[in-house]
């Protein structure tokens, strides 16, 4: 039965992800009558089901490359086996704390947490139904969505009916499978694939585009396609499923066309990881006046509002970049603009790092998205082997590079194939922050032996910029 009379509230929050909850607890401590409505995970889905989890997982499978290594390090090893119950265990009671810790925050800040499925039944009104059939209505004088994104799965014939594993399932699992297939070759299939090999399992990755990581510069593809050889991992290219016979866990057997000839690949568990749907069916945007976008995403401006008034979203619901630390600024944007602010999402930084072994990172420019817009710049590159700290790790796979402007000293891109990638760019993103030349980080004076000591190798590794012709004036630095 629905309430007849909506409770009022200050602010409200459709989902309770990175920006939803930050949102709450920010402007409950204000004073200020807030609830976060949740339909499962408190605090969404990174410390629960994705980011967080993943890592915990990932950590586990390099303790287990460890062993498999150990002689490299003078240490023998006799009889081990991987104990999949225990791995999970030790992720669960990560996420335990997790939970715990985003609960005390909501009672800290008096922002009330509501567990139950929202709906939009009128403009900026909603109501939420929990799971003991009770039913509230609220409206808030600022609403925020922030419902996420779920894994895709396509409509080829027989794939749902196979009951594929997502990153959710495959995060679960209590033993090693025994042939594990990968739809997709992006961030969490490769992060996926490589754990799961390492705790025994075998893999193949099939993929529809022509190399793995396709969205990125061919020689991180290279290096990932040479590494996850190395590793004993198979990969399928430019391969299109067409049908999918059996169940997910028992036997799996993927009609597909690779290379234009009829391929069939067969495994034990299948994982699906090709892509994200919005979760933005059936909570009654429409009725609020929220328009949502050809792909199902929700409809907004620079300022992260929605084409109703007072409505705001975030996250990966909003189509910003799939990423926490994104959705944790699309927080400090609505909070500054609810505020009577003016902040907006045009031109922010955009850092990402894959934490496959070694890790990806990426700031700024790649070498590919450079060309395309035609971009000049300059390019240094050095292999992993050129950075002392990396020799005394035994972790010399992989390179750092950067994009230089040739009219400056600017650094527009930096990418890193390398153990503790993501730390290195870091200390890159705040040096363009701060728009230093490249020159500050080559001519700095950084702690022997570190990872981040290898910028010290790249950018020395830096051309000079070109000459002006004559008569002709140098652009500014």
């Amino acid at each position: 039965m629905t309430a007849s009379k909506p409770e009022e509230y200050d602010l409200l929050m459709l989902g309770s992800g990175a920006a939803g909850k930050l949102l709450a607890w920010t402007f409950g401590s204000k004073g200020m009558k807030v609830a976060a409505i949740e339909r499962k995970y408190v605090g969404g889905s990174c410390p629960n089901i994705a980011c967080l989890p993943s890592k915990n997982i990932i950590r586990g499978a390099k303790v287990a490359s460890f062993f498999r290594r150990s002689e490299e390090f003078g240490i023998t090893k006799d009889h081990w086996k991987i104990d999949m119950s225990a791995v999970r265990a030790r992720k669960r009671k990560m996420v335990e704390g997790l939970v715990e810790m985003h609960l005390d925050k909501y009672k800290q800040s008096r922002a009330e947490l509501i567990m139950g499925s929202g709906r939009f039944i009128g403009p900026k009104t909603i109501e939420v139904t929990s799971a003991d059939g009770s039913v509230r209505v609220l409206n808030g004088k600022n609403v925020v969505i922030n419902t996420g994104t779920r894994a895709t799965i396509d409509p080829t014939p027989g794939l749902r009916e196979a009951k594929p594993l997502t990153h959710v399932e495959a995060l679960e699992l209590d033993r090693v499978p025994e042939h594990l297939l990968v739809l997709g070759g992006g961030f969490v299939g490769l992060e996926l694939s490589q754990a799961m090999r390492r705790f025994g399992s075998r893999v193949t990755v099939i993929d529809r585009n022509s190399r793995l990581a396709h969205g990125e510069d061919e020689d991180i593809s290279a290096a990932l396609r040479e590494l996850f050889k190395d590793e004993g991992i198979d990969v399928a290219t430019n391969t299109r499923i067409n049908r999918v016979e059996g169940k997910s866990g028992e036997s799996v057997k993927l009609h597909a066309n690779r290379d234009g000839s009829d391929v069939i690949l067969e495994g034990s568990h299948l994982l699906v990881a090709a892509g994200r749907t919005p979760n933005t069916e059936g909570i009654g945007l429409d009725i609020a006046g929220v328009q949502t976008t050809d792909r199902g995403y929700v409809k907004v401006n620079e300022r992260l509002q929605t084409t109703a008034p007072d409505v705001w979203a975030a996250g990966d619901c909003a189509g910003s970049p799939h990423f926490t630390h994104i959705s944790e600024n699309d927080f400090q944007i609505i909070r500054d603009n609810i505020l009577g602010g003016n902040r907006v999402t045009t031109g922010r930084q955009v850092p990402f790092c894959m934490f496959t072994d070694p890790e990806f990172a990426r700031i700024g420019l790649s070498e590919t998205q450079a060309k395309e817009q035609r971009i000049p710049y300059r390019l240094a590159k050095v292999p992993l082997n050129a950075v002392l700290r990396a020799r005394t790790l035994s972790e010399t796979r992989g390179f750092l590079k950067a994009l230089i402007d040739t009219g400056s000293d600017r650094i527009l891109g930096f990418s890193a194939f390398s153990v503790e990638a993501g730390e290195i760019l870091a200390v890159v993103q705040v040096a363009m922050l701060a728009g230093l030349p490249y020159t500050a980080l080559r001519d700095a004076i950084i702690t022997h032996p570190t990872m981040v000591e290898g910028l010290i190798a790249l950018f020395s590794n830096v051309s000079p910029a070109p000459v002006p012709a004559s008569g002709a004036k140098a652009a500014p630095a």
